[in-house]
């Protein structure tokens, strides 16, 4: 019996799926590279501008540190705290505050005095939390705490006046101070930081 040859079987014609495969997978790889790209680079502008903002308010720190400098300096005397009752040209010291006027009103900033530390112009300006320039017990509205609520054999709690009706404190108060100061970044950041001084009548 005569065999018959063989006779090779063609493969079959590849449907060609591999490519576009392919193709979709590099394009995802492409997108996610850029996007990682992108991602990279607004986190390192990020923490730039997280690290510039706080080197401004450390700088902004400095002018409320100058006015309190110039506090205690003055009020360390009985004299130097008379010579609070009245505004103190060129010490950025204001004895009123006005309700109502804040940073972004331009009157806030009257009397107000600039001090410069490493190249950058800070402006600071203290307000006497009062409503007249006058001495806080010398019929004034003033913002009061008193001065030690916690003294043994007390009967005030924190804050509390010796009667009801009038803002007289059982003893000397301690008047509010407000300490405000202010820059403007030479990127456009402006950083605006405030501190409250108590300072006994």
């Amino acid at each position: 019996m005569m065999k018959r040859p063989l006779t090779p079987r063609l493969p079959a014609n590849q449907a060609g799926i591999a490519l576009p495969v392919m193709l979709v997978i590099l394009l995802v790889m492409l997108i996610s590279s850029i996007y990682l790209l992108k991602s990279s680079n607004t986190t390192t502008l990020t923490a730039a501008n997280l690290a510039y903002d706080s080197a401004q308010s450390r700088a902004v720190d400095y002018g409320l540190h100058e006015g309190f400098k110039w506090l205690s300096g003055v009020s360390s005397s009985t004299a130097g705290r008379a010579a609070l009752d009245g505004d103190v040209a060129g010490a950025g010291y204001v004895a009123t505050y006005v309700p109502g006027e804040g940073v972004r009103t331009p009157a806030f900033w009257a009397g107000s005095t600039v001090v410069t530390v490493g190249g950058q112009r800070i402006e600071y300006v203290i307000h006497r939390m009062c409503l007249k320039s006058q001495a806080y017990n010398d019929n004034n509205v003033c913002v009061q705490t008193s001065s030690n609520p916690f003294a043994t054999g007390s009967s005030l709690a924190p804050g509390s006046s010796a009667v009801v009706t009038t803002p007289n404190y059982n003893g000397i108060p301690r008047v509010h101070y407000q300490v405000t100061a202010r820059m403007n970044g030479a990127r456009g950041g402006n950083v605006v930081n405030q501190m409250i001084v108590l300072i006994g009548g």
